[in-house]
């Protein structure tokens, strides 16, 4: 069920700029029980939407690991995208016209302060999984280390404690894309939208491999000079992507991207990770180029209470949305396990 949660009061960013309100779209399955805690809180990544029974199939729905019988499972569409929050193709309620350029910049300190609005008015007072890949797992972090006590499980995916100066590169390269587009500069719902389908091709370079591009867009004929089987299928992933979407969100949520480290505002990144209290999983792509393993396990090594697992995969950084039997697997594993200790742990104390 799909929901839109608004918040009358003004709402400051990190930025310090002050919104008068703000909204938050977001998909719900289950019922919350008494005790308010069947909670699993899902984090998208980039580009997808509040429904993650639509993006992971393979991990949420009847019959699947998170059953709407068994939880309330609830996502919230991040601020700046335009699948229900507050964005940039919105009205400003100060100027009566859509934000466009002017859309103020939501850190991912600022999306997990909304978040904790929207739970507070849920009356849930504990989280018994979170669960994130890739930008949702850099929101999970963030939020478990400003709550520390919030999180009963923490399922990270592809993720890292900071944004690396790569990653960085990455989204900065595809902004300049963006910014090149001659029409990017008009107050227009398709302004920059030729300029995002080049972003997206420049993406996908980084969310998948060589390997993946070897196995997948080779020429099986050796006489052809033109119209390359990869080339088309960069222009396809770029003309899909128009189609739900537009640039002034992808050029501010890579942005948002941009501003994560966890070190912002405390000690440092180590602290901050000390200061995780959740029993986490981290889950790593054996081939992702955009966030290498040796960043899950650096939070493996850092968060207290976490179990690092290597998911071998060719799809590289799109592996933790494509290779589901695998991750299914491991936090069915993970899940017992801790599932096992609290029982052993129950009969001790009696």
């Amino acid at each position: 069920m799909f929901s839109t949660y608004t918040y009358h009061q003004p709402f400051e960013l990190e930025s310090g700029h002050q919104l008068a309100s703000l909204h938050l779209g977001y998909t719900s399955y289950g019922q919350l029980n008494e005790e308010r805690n069947n909670v699993v809180w899902v984090f998208h990544a980039l580009t997808a939407n509040s429904d993650p029974a639509e993006w992971w199939p393979g991990l949420i729905g009847k019959d699947k690991i998170f059953d709407p019988r068994d939880y309330f499972i609830i996502c919230v569409n991040m601020p700046g995208s335009c699948y229900g929050s507050i964005g940039p193709l919105e009205k400003n309620p100060v100027t009566g016209a859509a934000y466009f350029h002017q859309f103020p910049f939501f850190t991912i300190k600022d999306m997990v302060k909304s978040y904790q609005l929207l739970k507070k008015e849920l009356g849930i007072q504990k989280i018994q999984i979170g669960i994130g890949g890739s930008m949702g797992g850099q929101q999970l972090l963030e939020w478990a280390a400003t709550e520390p006590y919030l999180f009963e499980n923490a399922i990270a995916l592809a993720t890292n404690a900071f944004h690396s100066a790569w990653g960085i590169a990455f989204n900065a390269s595809q902004r300049l894309a963006i910014e090149n587009d001659s029409t990017w500069i008009q107050n227009d719902n398709k302004a920059g939208i030729n300029g995002m389908k080049t972003a997206r091709a420049i993406a996908l370079l980084s969310y998948r491999n060589y390997e993946t591009y070897k196995q997948k867009q080779s020429e099986e004929i050796t006489d052809k000079i033109t119209d390359f089987k990869s080339e088309t299928y960069q222009q396809y992933q770029g003309a899909k992507l128009a189609l739900r979407f537009n640039a002034f969100s992808y050029y501010f949520l890579s942005r948002s991207m941009d501003s994560h480290h966890l070190g912002r505002h405390r000690k440092n990144v180590s602290a901050a990770l000390s200061n995780i209290s959740a029993k986490t999983l981290i889950l790593s792509i054996s081939s992702d180029i955009l966030f290498p393993p040796e960043e899950q396990r650096f939070l493996s090594e850092n968060i207290p209470n976490a179990v690092f697992q290597s998911i071998h995969s060719s799809y590289g950084h799109d592996g933790f949305l494509l290779e589901f039997e695998q991750i299914e697997k491991a936090i069915i594993q993970f899940l017992n396990r801790e599932h096992i200790q609290q029982n052993k742990f129950q009969n001790v104390i009696k």
